[in-house]
């Protein structure tokens, strides 16, 4: 068997190859899992988003969990950081999130949590999937042994009032639609904001279990800025899916993403002396107009390969409290163990609350410099590091942009794909470097 887990737990096309029956083994290794760790009954707290095969999978998680003698905690739908928090909040052993964040209503995913709230290591990720023959093969329990299902009704309800009372905020007065991707934010990202004192307004957030991201969301940042002008609102707040992302968008339309975010978050916290070390982390993708920023502000900057596990792992090494991705998968280690966009948003709103200026003003923070980004198909990624016809072409573009631009090649975890990424201050100088870079690309590890 190959390796399950990517970079943000399993993910797949749900019935194809992410399937009941690997679920079903997934839930009865992970008793075995926790067993292991010293826990005799174990209980697992699972939420899922709406889409349709989330029912499929949660039945059979469960299966397997009660199957092994674990006890089954089922919050229904939730985004992906309330099971974090609600499993660090419990005696529960773990917990268990079944959703594709972004992707389309045909993809589903599982990502498991330990009992302190933070995601599953690559060491635990590793020795749950070494497990799984094991467990189908140990012995059954019996009678009052076989785990139970038991529903949590009240969890949706406890995470909304944590929300709510991260900060001491009163929103009266500020008008902002908000976009729930039919997915998991539909419900509780509005009434986290109404409860906080905002005007609401909302769209996409009718979840039928085949409508999540679907022309909606966060990847979709125009549908929010449109949003935005149509109802005269102060602000935006676009999430994904699984509710882990936040995009935000202006007054007057103008997009906010997670490198922008991030950035006025770390100047706020920074300016009152609450910026851990002085410090923010972030991956490489982020623009170079967000390093200029720091570095003017005096903020140093982290960064890591792309990946909110990494960017994680980098805050708890240093002991730092915030850090991000441009997609908006923020982490505030003050109130979470994870990104949480709805947390996010809260930190945003009461950044405008505190300054008293508008979310177009906040932004000015930084000035993006055009970025392109482009997917180059059907090659070998594995020879990318010997590449030296390529190696070649990016150098003597690194000489041309000098301290002006940057250059950034990375091959696809999971695809035969290399990105190409490039920043420059012109974006149709931008968009020729990495087209005739990728050109280059092509040629050089063309798959034979």
């Amino acid at each position: 068997m190959g390796s399950l887990f990517g970079t943000d737990g399993i993910r797949g096309s749900a019935n194809v190859e992410l399937t009941p029956e690997l679920a079903l083994s997934l839930g009865r290794s992970l008793i075995e899992l926790l067993r292991g760790q010293g826990n005799e009954r174990p209980a697992v707290i699972i939420g899922r988003d709406p889409r349709w095969s989330g029912e499929m999978l949660e039945s059979a998680l469960v299966a397997g969990i009660t199957s092994a003698g674990g006890d089954a905690r089922t919050v229904g739908v939730l985004p992906t950081a309330a099971v974090a928090h609600l499993t660090a909040r419990s005696a529960a052993a773990a917990g268990a999130m079944i959703s594709a964040s972004h992707n389309p209503v045909g993809d589903n995913g599982i990502k498991f949590f330990g009992a302190d709230g933070f995601k599953f290591s690559d060491d635990d990720e590793a020795r749950l999937e070494a497990l799984i023959d094991e467990a189908a093969a140990s012995p059954r329990p019996r009678g009052t042994e076989i785990g139970r299902r038991l529903a949590d009704p009240s969890a949706v309800a406890r995470y909304i009032e944590y929300l709510a009372s991260v900060v001491d905020l009163d929103l009266a007065g500020l008008k902002v639609v908000v976009d729930g991707a039919n997915g998991a934010a539909s419900s509780v990202a509005p009434q986290v904001y109404r409860q906080l004192g905002a005007d609401v307004i909302t769209i996409h957030c009718s979840p039928d279990g085949a409508n999540i991201n679907a022309g909606c969301g966060s990847t979709y940042p125009d549908v929010i800025a449109a949003a935005v002008i149509e109802h005269g609102a102060d602000l935006g707040i676009s999430h994904d899916g699984d509710a882990d992302r936040l995009i935000a968008a202006t007054a007057t339309g103008a997009e906010v993403d997670g490198d922008v975010i991030l950035a006025i978050l770390a100047k706020h916290l920074h300016e009152r002396g609450a910026l851990r070390q002085g410090a923010v982390v972030t991956t490489v993708m982020t623009n170079l107009g967000f390093r200029r920023a720091m570095s003017a502000l005096g903020i140093e900057v982290i960064e890591t390969t792309v990946g909110d596990r990494y960017v994680l792992a980098a805050m708890r090494e240093r002991g730092l409290n915030l850090g991000g991705e441009q997609s908006g998968h923020l982490i505030d280690l003050e109130h979470a163990t994870t990104g949480d966009g709805i947390l996010s948003a809260v930190l945003l709103m009461a950044v405008v609350h505190e300054t008293g200026a508008s979310l177009d003003e906040l932004a000015t923070v930084m000035q993006r410099l055009p970025q392109v980004l482009v997917n180059v198909k059907d090659v070998d990624r594995s020879r990318l590091d010997g590449a030296g016809q390529v190696w070649a072409a990016v150098k003597q573009i690194e000489d041309e942009l000098g301290g002006g631009g940057r250059v950034l090649l990375r091959p696809s975890g999971t695809e035969p794909v290399v990105r190409v990424m490039i920043e420059a201050p012109e974006l149709d100088q931008a968009q020729q470097i990495a087209d005739n870079l990728a050109t280059v690309v092509a040629a050089a590890l063309a798959v034979h």
